[in-house]
């Protein structure tokens, strides 16, 4: 199964805070905030929710393509990802935005507060995935990314009749109901966070039943309690996440589960040993700090999995 990867790319500036984030906000003046954080680290890595899953892919052995838009300051970066064998012949440079910037601050509680640049980002609706389809693509996973990128990207994928998975995530905030509706309408799979679900019933006006009769599986991230496998019509999976042998950096962990599963959906696994594959690539991405910083191979996964799941 060849997968193409679309969404954002981006630089990441991860900064960490050592009080609380929630002890700084006071209850009677969240009408009027004003807030500096003194940060302990600052760590500059390379990420993007596209980039990131494709990273995650080709650690397990496949040869992801990725789709999105950079500037030329992405040269380096994209010889990187390159050499771990992401394909990076779709990826769109621009003239003269710089790539996009991702500036996030942590506290111990995993509570983060994050501002995105999109930069070159915006020049992404100006892809044409239906000549990247004709490529020999099987599935495409539509990220966040500019919204008129995501729509086009579905669109495209719709008319060539090649199977989409639908990953909105960040850009549920800035998306109408009408655009949600048609980015979810026939997915072979939604992925979503907690929140994330729930702002997506929200924001669509559907019922959970009303989305379910429109994607084939419903995936939702649940942070430490695992995930959620939902489908029309059978039971709900739970799928209880993998211990961490750390936890550095909670940036980034959801497109390493997207990998794992992705990578198990790629080999015909089962819904359940697919949660379970993005778990344990959760987990070694949460203990590690940066997006792309953790490592696994192909040989080393029946290992951890046996180890995460014994019994």
């Amino acid at each position: 199964m060849r997968v193409a990867v679309t969404g954002s790319i981006a630089t990441d500036h991860l900064m960490t805070f050592p009080a609380r984030i929630t002890d700084q906000l006071l209850a009677d003046r969240l009408d009027r905030v004003s807030l500096s954080f003194l940060v302990d680290s600052l760590e500059i890595r390379e990420g993007g929710v596209a980039a990131n899953i494709a990273y995650g892919l080709a650690l397990l052995g496949h040869r992801p393509l990725l789709v999105g838009a950079v500037g030329a300051d992405f040269e380096a970066y994209g010889a990187r990802l390159a050499a771990l064998g992401v394909d990076t012949a779709a990826v769109r440079v621009s003239a003269t935005r710089h790539t996009a910037r991702f500036l996030c601050t942590t506290d111990p509680d995993g509570n983060q507060i994050a501002s995105f640049y999109p930069g070159a980002m915006t020049e992404a609706s100006a892809i044409d995935l239906a000549e990247v389809l004709r490529a020999g693509v099987d599935t495409v996973l539509v990220g966040a990314d500019d919204p008129a990128a995501m729509l086009r990207h579905t669109r495209a994928c719709r008319a060539a009749g090649v199977r989409f998975l639908a990953d909105p995530s960040q850009q549920l905030a800035r998306l109408d109901g009408a655009a949600i509706r048609e980015l979810v309408e026939g997915a072979d799979h939604l992925f979503t966070n907690e929140y994330e679900h729930g702002l997506l019933l929200e924001k669509s006006g559907w019922s959970r039943a009303e989305v379910l009769g429109r994607v084939g599986t419903w995936v939702t991230t649940l942070g430490e309690k695992g995930s959620r496998v939902e489908r029309a019509g059978e039971p709900v999976l739970e799928v209880p996440a993998a211990p961490a042998a750390a936890v550095a950096d909670p940036t980034g962990v959801g497109d390493a589960y997207r990998a794992g599963y992705l990578s198990g959906l790629a080999a015909g696994l089962d819904p359940v040993r697919c949660a379970r594959t993005g778990s344990v690539l959760a987990s070694r991405a949460l203990a590690a700090v940066g997006t792309q910083s953790y490592a696994v191979t192909p040989d080393a996964l029946p290992a951890l999995l046996a180890s995460a799941y014994a019994g």
